[in-house]
């Protein structure tokens, strides 16, 4: 379609777009109104999102094409739904070659534009028609009997160009060729699947270690990096990853028991959904809201450390240091958790707020028991010691170890000394001997609580006997 007023952009740097007054007021161009009817989109957590949009369309009798601008620019054109009473789809295009400076400049290449150069010490404008003949590694022009290369060297040059070229849009658009039986106003929907929306769970955490307790926000992190606005959309998100959508899935050694208790909130299926409401998302856009706020929330600083098997250290390593709490309903969060980040904070001696480590949750379910690690212990230190290790038979070892613990700080510690690599699937390892009782997490590994003094240190001794 032509136009008949003029585009003029910077030639050499595509940066300038300035569009004639008649033009900006183009429901086609990105600053119009949009074209969008009732949306409604629903976002996963892996990024992808279902859009579904009605509009109210005057449909011709007979094959004829409708055209659906303000579509996600990553729309994924073979999940396209489309419906509309007494209509028929025959075809569907998606056009996402979008207009910018630099697509209007490529889509010139043989065509005859007018540049205009300005003078920097009068200010005085002379006007040339050039035609484009590349555009690779910068734009050269024929003007008259000379070829010229326009140089991005900051010098005041402007392209202006006679017509938009038909294939070039101002927003993603979605073109459908229908055969309906009569014309006339109706509703038509079109429903699709898209990249470029996605959401998270982000907590923060206020520990409190003398009164043993965890003050928990949690946000909902909404981003749209679609290439489109939602305008008024009802919106509704869902926590958990349904096959072909990526997402945080589970993040492995945070839960140390699951949760059997239900949550209350809405359910589709195994997945839990959080209604936001009508709201704008704008492209490029990243914002919060807040789902949960709970005080006082049972906690405590435990240590852990994991030796794998046949360590020797050569010096003592800082233990894990560990936030314990539950998200049960009785003496936790009382909610399910979606996937995302914990941050914790703790208060200094003068009473402000400090970041001390954050950790990742999968989707986790209501009565857990969680275990984050915030970071390494600065006076809480490991050594595991490989004492002997020694052939019983041609399928038979033994191995001797001794572990050390210390404590620096002024008051004692608990900490979980866990020895893993016990099963490799074609051994078989037991304890013989221990000092202490250890209890058998799983196949691969067993755990010792050690009491470590204030100021002092503790010992661990292990015989193993492992079968290949």
């Amino acid at each position: 379609m032509r136009r008949s007023s003029r585009f003029s952009i910077g030639a050499a740097a595509f940066g300038l777009f300035v569009l004639s007054p008649a033009l900006a007021q183009d429901a086609s161009l990105p600053d119009g109104p949009s074209t969008q009817g009732n949306v409604s989109v629903t976002v996963y957590n892996g990024g992808t999102s279902l859009v579904q949009d009605i509009r109210r369309l005057a449909i011709a009798s007979g094959t004829s094409r409708i055209e659906f601008p303000d579509v996600s620019a990553q729309i994924q054109p073979e999940t396209v739904s489309f419906s509309a009473e007494g209509a028929t789809i025959v075809e569907q295009n998606f056009d996402y070659d979008l207009l910018t400076p630099g697509k209007l400049m490529e889509k010139a290449v043989g065509e005859t534009i007018t540049l205009i150069r300005t003078n920097p010490a009068t200010g005085a404008e002379t006007r040339e028609r050039a035609k484009v003949l590349s555009v690779n590694q910068g734009v050269v022009v024929q003007i008259g009997n000379r070829i010229e290369v326009l140089r991005d060297d900051g010098l005041p040059v402007r392209a202006v160009f006679d017509k938009v070229p038909e294939n070039l849009r101002a927003r993603p658009t979605l073109s459908i060729t229908v055969d309906s039986q009569r014309a006339g106003q109706r509703d038509a929907a079109i429903r699709y699947l898209t990249g470029g929306l996605g959401w998270s769970a982000d907590y923060v955490a206020l520990f409190d270690e003398a009164k043993g307790s965890i003050d928990v926000q949690g946000w909902v992190t909404l981003s749209n990096s679609s290439g489109t606005t939602y305008r008024n959309a009802d919106t509704l998100l869902v926590a958990g990853n349904p096959q072909g959508a990526s997402g945080f899935g589970n993040r492995r050694g945070n839960i140390r028991s699951a949760g059997t208790e239900t949550a209350n909130r809405e359910r589709l299926g195994d997945y839990y959904l959080y209604p936001v409401g009508r709201t704008t998302i704008a492209d490029r856009q990243t914002k919060q809201i807040n789902f949960l706020d709970v005080q006082g929330v049972p906690a405590m600083r435990a240590y852990e450390y994991r030796v794998g098997w046949l360590a020797s250290m050569s010096e003592p390593q800082s233990a894990d240091t560990v936030v314990k709490f539950s998200s049960s309903k009785s003496g936790g969060l009382g909610d399910a958790l979606p996937a995302g980040a914990v941050r914790f904070y703790q208060r200094d001696q003068r009473g402000s707020p400090q970041f001390i480590g954050e950790n990742s949750i999968g989707h986790t379910p209501m009565g857990s028991a969680l275990a984050l690690k915030t970071g390494e212990a600065f006076d809480v230190k490991v050594k595991s010691i490989v004492v002997e290790r020694k052939r019983l038979s041609s399928s038979k070892w033994q191995t001797s170890m001794r572990y050390e613990l210390t404590n620096a700080r002024d008051g004692a510690v608990t900490i979980d000394l866990m020895q893993s690599g016990l099963d490799f699937g074609w051994t078989d390892t037991r304890i013989v001997t221990e000092s202490q009782k250890s209890e058998r997490r799983n196949s691969d590994a067993v755990v010792w609580a050690v009491n470590v003094p204030a100021n002092g240190s503790a010992e661990v001794t292990a015989t193993f006997e492992t079968r290949y």
